[in-house]
């Protein structure tokens, strides 16, 4: 366990599917971590829920989470390629990228214009 509570949570996420485990419980958790979540509940790849101080999280539809580190500073002409370097295929997953209007999805920075810190891609 290191100091980057995101990319413990999002690691054990993974060892549980590849274990082939539903769902796993999460002891240490942050509100990015609980964002990050928030953005992989919205596309269906998996469920949570917070019980006091742990966090449940269900595995729906997913194939691959992971932390982005180092965490790149990217301007919004930029992120396409880094799009290309972490995800398998176009328009299959998403990149999620910290922003000064919060965090969101790459095709939603693109949009509207803003570029930012990559935290973690998902597909």
């Amino acid at each position: 366990m290191s100091q980057d509570i995101v990319a413990d949570g999002l690691n054990q996420i993974m060892n549980a599917k590849k274990a082939r485990k539903t769902s796993v419980v999460l002891k240490k958790h942050s509100k990015l971590l609980r964002n990050i979540l928030d953005l992989a509940k919205e596309s269906g790849y998996l469920n949570y829920s917070v019980n006091g101080n742990e966090l449940t999280v269900e595995i729906l539809d997913l194939n691959e989470i992971m932390s982005v580190k180092p965490r790149y500073t990217v301007a919004v002409d930029k992120i396409n390629g880094y799009v290309r370097r972490f995800l398998p295929a176009r328009n299959f997953g998403f990149v999620v990228v910290s922003t000064n209007k919060g965090l969101m999805k790459h095709e939603e920075a693109e949009e509207q214009n803003l570029g930012g810190c990559l935290i973690a891609y998902m597909f």
